[in-house]
């Protein structure tokens, strides 16, 4: 038998094999304490000799109780040394008392301080060996070598984590703290990050895993950035707040987190404005299911609102929100009223009927058709969904009198090339009309670029891509977006719901605009890959340029006049634009109504160029809708 197959034993014989290895080991031991303190070789040992047959009857019992043969090997940590200590002090307290109650003759008292140290060394060393002898054979060839950027306590539970892991296999730490490096931790040695690209060449380490749950952000993206040039794979750990939380465990390795890519600051919230009106209040997420939605739901329980509605037409989306949802309040012990609605906002009956029987005094409006493409093929469904939805559903939070309707816009509304911006546009002027028209409710919109990391996001794509090999595929080389993150998104809606008056739009200061092939080129060489192409026929990945997609621009814009003024957050604007009059928008919906329910959609083209600053029907027109037209 092959001493690997030894490992694929049934557990009882394993314990059995345990077993009978210490029953060696303990008399050995014994005998060798008698070697060292009589120094010889072939010790006298008169009546110890009946100590070394004893010393297994004594000592397994005391092992088995503290749970020795109970433990996992590979898995032993420090409080199986614990108990190994602990075992071998109360045999060599059981060799004492028999030594003395059968006045064997011929055992010196200083042997039994001696087979203290042999037997625990003998004991722990056994496992100790058979635990690297498994790490080794059994995952020889398979591990992955990494090193971890960081020897804090985190770096250390992560190494102690990776020892056993049929996945990693640790090699050293990089550590900035001059005081660590050249020290070791679990054997392994700390090096600075000067010393990054000497590992690389004499270890081949193939990922870095940065072990920094509790530093900045900013940090962690000065990190991301030094570390973009080497030819290693970035990964992280959870995050100190999911760590303590208990929902992330130390050994849960991920992708390094989308606003570490975005390499800029995220918009810190005012606590003030996150809970104005969200805390004790009932709330109302359409498209509760989305992107967005979620996001905003996850957030809004978090704020201790007194009923919570999720309204979605998807029924798998809802039933995934409403089961992690519904998870995190009874972890949380919380009394939040927590309700999902399946339904379409384009039924304004049914949502009157949930605004008042629910006493809704918030209703964030995120559910929309968003991708550009499939809009573009799809106009008919795109507008009844997006403009007639916010239409129905801003009538009956109207007529129930709400405190605060919030939609959720787009940057691509601004001048819009496709059909998606334009009907953004049109819920956008919904707003200001019923703003205008003077109630109760406060409408206001929320305007924003791409968010990365949602359903239609370019980062899921290019990761996605990497996995497969390449290439990565970018519509156009110039193209820029502006980027924030989903949680930064969510926070900008619930404060600017919180500042509204009536009919403004909110939109954030969110810096420079990112090329997509620069994001693309950065996840390519965060992944340890190299770019592949003419200047590097030998790299990894390659990046192909596809063309502008249906009614896609090069770059999108926040504003359709340059008049945004500040508000109370630093990082948020606003601005009051040009809008249609309450009649002129009445009468726009119905036109629009009575298209979509013909299928005109020449009709549809023409209100869209009429009524929406910048926009163009296509040259050619889908062609279902065609037909049908």
């Amino acid at each position: 038998m092959k001493i690997t197959s030894l490992f694929q034993l049934p557990r009882w014989q394993k314990r059995l094999i345990i077993i009978l290895l210490d029953i060696l080991l303990l008399p050995l031991a014994l005998w060798l304490s008698y070697a060292m303190r009589l120094g010889s070789w072939m010790p006298d040992l008169r009546d110890g000799a009946w100590l070394l047959v004893v010393a297994p009857f004594i000592t397994i019992p005391i092992f088995t109780k503290l749970g020795l043969y109970r433990a996992i090997i590979r898995f032993l940590g420090h409080k199986a040394i614990i108990a190994v200590s602990q075992g071998v002090a109360f045999s060599a307290c059981g060799l004492i008392l028999i030594t003395y109650l059968f006045k064997l003759q011929g055992v010196p008292k200083s042997v039994f301080a001696i087979y203290l140290g042999t037997a625990f060394l003998l004991v722990s060393s056994s496992r100790h060996f058979i635990r690297r002898y498994y790490q080794y054979f059994n995952h020889k060839d398979q591990r992955i070598p990494v090193v971890i950027y960081g020897a804090g306590s985190s770096g250390s539970q992560l190494a102690q984590a990776l020892f056993n892991s049929p996945e990693y296999e640790p090699l050293a730490f990089i550590d900035d703290d001059k005081s660590l490096q050249g020290s070791y931790i679990h054997s392994l040695k700390i090096y600075s990050f000067e010393q990054l690209q000497q590992l690389i060449d004499n270890t081949g380490i193939k990922q870095i895993l940065l072990a920094l749950p509790s530093a900045t952000q900013q940090r962690r993206r000065e990190i991301v950035q030094l570390l973009e040039p080497y030819p290693i794979h970035v990964r992280s750990i959870p995050g100190m707040a999911d760590l303590v939380s208990g929902q992330k465990s130390i050994e849960e390795i991920r992708e390094i987190e989308i606003d570490e890519l975005l390499g800029r600051p995220s918009v810190n919230p005012q606590s003030e404005l996150l809970e104005l009106c969200i805390k004790n209040k009932n709330i109302l997420v359409t498209g509760a299911g989305g992107s967005i939605g979620s996001e905003l739901c996850r957030q809004i329980i978090q704020l201790e609102p007194q009923k919570l509605i999720l309204f979605e037409l998807s029924e798998v989306s809802l039933y995934l929100i409403e089961k992690e949802l519904s998870e995190h309040l009874t972890k949380q012990s919380s009394a939040i009223e927590l309700i999902a609605l399946l339904g379409s906002v384009q039924n304004q009956d049914y949502l009157y009927q949930i605004l008042t029987t629910h006493q809704i005094h918030t209703l964030y409006h995120a559910a929309a058709y968003k991708h550009v493409p499939l809009v573009e093929f799809n106009p008919i469904e795109g507008i009844k969904n997006n403009a007639i939805g916010t239409w129905c559903a801003a009538n009956a939070a109207y007529k129930a009198g709400i405190d605060h309707f919030v939609l959720i816009s787009t940057d691509k509304a601004v001048r819009p090339t496709n059909v998606m911006g334009a009907t953004k546009r049109i819920a956008e002027l919904v707003l200001q009309g019923f703003a205008q028209k003077g109630s109760k409710s406060r409408f206001a919109m929320v305007r924003f670029g791409n968010v990365l990391g949602s359903s239609g996001s370019v980062v899921p794509l290019f990761r996605r891509q990497i996995k497969a090999g390449g290439p990565i595929t970018v519509t156009h080389p110039d193209i820029i977006r502006y980027f924030m993150t989903i949680p930064e998104a969510a926070q900008l809606v619930i404060q600017a719901g919180a500042m509204a008056e009536g009919g403004e739009v909110f939109l954030l200061d969110m810096g420079e605009p990112v090329k997509i092939v620069d994001l693309a080129k950065r996840m390519i060489r965060l992944s340890g890959l190299a770019i592949k192409d003419d200047q590097h026929p030998e790299g990894n990945i390659a990046i192909q340029f596809t063309g502008l997609r249906p009614g896609e621009k090069l770059y999108e814009e926040l504003l359709i006049e340059n008049n945004a003024n500040p508000t109370q957050h630093p990082r948020i604007f606003k601005a009051n634009e040009d809008c249609l009059t309450w009649s002129e928008l009445e009468t726009t919906i119905q036109m629009i109504i009575r298209a979509t329910d013909q299928y005109d959609i020449n009709t549809i083209y023409q209100i869209l160029e009429t009524y929406v600053q910048g926009y163009k029907k296509p040259n050619e027109q889908p062609l279902i809708v065609a037909q049908a037209a």
